[in-house]
């Protein structure tokens, strides 16, 4: 962030003060909330996927405008029917995550509000600006059928604005970030004007390969899978990669690797692809399937592989 300045360096007195605050994201699973925070940064920093429930991390994502920066926290989708530790995990990463934040962004989805959009509402931290982000507003059939949709949400509780998007068309989203930039409290940038996460590259690697495993075989294999960077080495022409996918059951390697393994070569060609605009140099990835029994289950084994809240 810079402001104009004189030619001591020194900025000008009636220059206006920079802004700087926390922004969550929040919404029940699958509403675009990972779709959103990408089209925000302007970068790919969290995966997405038409299957439910993809996010597992607290993500930060930094977007730096003149005169103000937006660190946003991506979150995992609110989950109130399923149990487990790895789901009670993500809850407590989703509640930690709105404790002390300026702003919360609650993404719903145009013409869908459901009794978990509704369950989320008490959560919404007082002190904060709440602002409502109608998204997929590009599938909606009728667009006279938005107001009264919007006005059904707010007779339940009084948002500072709403505000129709659509993430993956970018519309609305300069209007998105003009009502978020008002809730945020004057001060000076958390993180330079080019960062873009606070996450490191591995990790967006290793996120960038769950989320082809999700696209291309998410029907058929169940959640009890995370992937481990367990070598990572930057050469002089190319940065060399190798990947572990842990699943739970032997039963869920044939479903990864596919006939031939034609699964697993389409994951890894893509995921390379990814990987390689992310770094902007070549890539050799090489990926593979091990077997780690309970691990989503396993307070020590989440903690262990660097899950927040474990």
């Amino acid at each position: 962030m810079s402001t104009d300045s004189d030619s001591t360096g020194t900025p000008p007195a009636d220059a206006a003060p920079g802004r700087c605050g926390l922004v969550a994201i929040v919404g029940r699973p699958n509403v675009g909330k990972s779709t959103l925070l990408n089209a925000l940064i302007g970068s790919k920093i969290s995966i997405v996927s038409r299957k439910a429930q993809t996010t597992r991390h607290r993500i930060h994502g930094v977007l730096t405008r003149p005169g103000a920066q937006f660190v946003f926290v991506d979150t995992p989708g609110f989950q109130m029917r399923h149990g487990g530790t790895m789901n009670r995990m993500m809850n407590r990463v989703v509640t930690q995550a709105v404790s002390d934040v300026d702003v919360v962004v609650m993404v719903v989805q145009a013409g869908k509000w459901t009794p978990g959009d509704a369950e989320l509402l008490p959560l919404l931290p007082k002190g904060a600006r709440h602002v409502l982000a109608v998204n997929k507003i590009d599938l909606l059939k009728r667009r006279d059928e938005l107001f009264a949709f919007v006005e059904k949400i707010v007779k339940q509780h009084s948002f500072d604005a709403v505000v129709p998007v659509s993430a993956a068309k970018d519309k609305q989203l300069d209007h998105l970030l003009d009502e978020i930039a008002a809730g945020l409290p004057e001060g000076e940038p958390m993180f330079d004007e080019d960062t873009l996460t606070d996450r490191p590259v591995r990790f967006i690697a290793a996120e960038l390969i769950r989320e082809k495993i999700f696209r291309l075989v998410g029907d058929e294999l169940p959640y009890a899978c995370t992937v481990v960077i367990e070598q990572w080495e930057e050469g002089p022409r190319q940065t060399a990669i190798n990947a572990c996918v842990l699943v739970e059951r032997e039963s869920h390697k044939p479903i990864l690797l596919g006939k031939g393994g034609e699964h697993m070569k389409r994951i890894a060609t893509e995921a390379r692809q990814d990987i390689a605009k992310l770094l902007d140099s070549p890539v050799h990835l090489e990926v593979y399937v091990k077997v780690r029994k309970g691990w989503s289950d396993s307070v020590s084994a989440l903690r262990e592989l660097g899950y927040d809240g474990a």
